[in-house]
């Protein structure tokens, strides 16, 4: 189990308990749960590259206390 801390363009702090093996996708749905908008409306960009639905946290090297942009 991990906890992903996501900030968005606002200044809020969500953070998020997940498992390494869950997607980018399951990612969006536990964070849209806590935010209070849709999980197709979220987006996870770092620096150049937006991060896939499909493809797992620990893919993406995300681990414990790892800290996202939320868009």
């Amino acid at each position: 189990m991990i906890e992903v801390s996501l900030n968005d363009r606002l200044g809020k702090k969500v953070r998020v308990k997940s498992n390494e093996d869950d997607t980018i996708g399951d990612l969006k749905i536990l964070a849209a749960a806590h935010v209070g908008t849709r999980p197709d409306h979220i987006r996870l960009p770092k620096r150049h590259l937006i991060y896939k639905d499909h493809i797992s946290l620990a893919d993406y090297e995300i681990k414990d206390g790892s800290g996202i942009e939320l868009y």
